[in-house]
């Protein structure tokens, strides 16, 4: 449940998909889909309905890579068992289209809150904790998010912290999506080795986490520029602008948002960081080179 921020009736409310799932109204759109909440008239639940946006221009070959990028946003979910990880109920095919059906949170994303303003210090650490405890259960799955960014993340009006989107997540141990030359995911939290062409870890979501925490405190991401190339070279070769109102999380930050993959901190230690009141002074992380000597 990503993207830009919609709410109430669209042409579509009311109608019936896959025989189960009625449609209530839009909570959410992004460039792949629009979500819905809806009713699950079997289960008497809400749930929110993930119908996929196609272009008219594509062809078979790629109608098939979306249809199994989709099948995979399913699968990757749920084969992640998390409170901090949307749960997917199911996958339907509407009007010859899949759809995913995910628990309903009702909640804002981090997306629509940054429009606002940004957030104090204890909050972002609050939101951290709950993105790295999602990312590590992801990762120890076995998937990699590949698309971390504060539209992916759901404050829940209960306080719940809920990563979403698993649409170009990648298992491993599966073959790619993607073209050769082509890059999946949004330009602002693609980490540095990416950009440069190398294949993606779990270090590369844990840059993502770390430019989603820049973002929530300094109100913009860390090396946007005016155009996606200009801030693709940015992210690969500019230094960082140190944060000004990251506070305690500032070391952090810095060393998650590192050029080279092996300075930054494992997911676990970095969520040790967020959780512990010790991690507000300057040497409650050492960067790993930095620990070898």
């Amino acid at each position: 449940m990503s993207g830009q921020a919609v709410s109430g009736p669209g042409p579509d409310t009311g109608r019936l998909v896959a025989g189960r799932y009625r449609l209530v109204d839009r909570i959410g759109r992004g460039g792949m889909g629009t979500v819905w909440r809806a009713q699950d008239e079997l289960l008497d639940r809400q749930v929110a309905l993930k119908q996929i946006h196609v272009s008219p221009y594509l062809d078979d070959d790629e109608l098939a890579t979306l249809y199994e990028r989709t099948r995979r946003e399913a699968r990757s979910a749920a084969r992640i068992n998390h409170p901090n990880v949307v749960v997917v109920h199911d996958v339907v095919d509407d009007r010859g289209l899949p759809c995913i059906v995910m628990e309903y949170v009702p909640s804002r994303t981090l997306g629509d809150v940054l429009k606002h303003g940004t957030v104090t210090p204890d909050e972002a650490a609050r939101i951290g904790r709950g993105m790295i405890a999602a990312l590590r259960a992801a990762h120890a799955a076995g998937v990699l998010h590949r698309d971390v960014k504060p539209g992916n993340v759901l404050l829940g009006h209960d306080g719940r912290v809920v990563l979403t989107d698993f649409g170009i997540a990648q298992s491993t141990g599966t073959s790619t999506l993607t073209k050769t030359g082509e890059m999946v995911g949004s330009i602002d939290y693609i980490a540095p080795e990416r950009v440069k062409g190398a294949k993606p870890g779990p270090a590369s979501d844990l840059w993502a986490l770390g430019a989603t925490l820049y973002q929530a405190l300094e109100g913009r991401p860390p090396f946007r520029k005016d155009t996606a190339v200009e801030t693709a070279y940015a992210i690969a070769m500019d230094p960082l602008e140190p944060p000004r109102r990251a506070g305690a999380l500032t070391r952090l930050i810095e060393t998650l948002l590192a050029k080279d993959p092996a300075v930054r901190p494992p997911a676990d230690l970095a969520e040790q960081i967020l959780r512990e009141p010790a991690a507000e002074s300057d040497t409650a992380y050492m960067p790993a080179a930095e620990q070898r000597r």
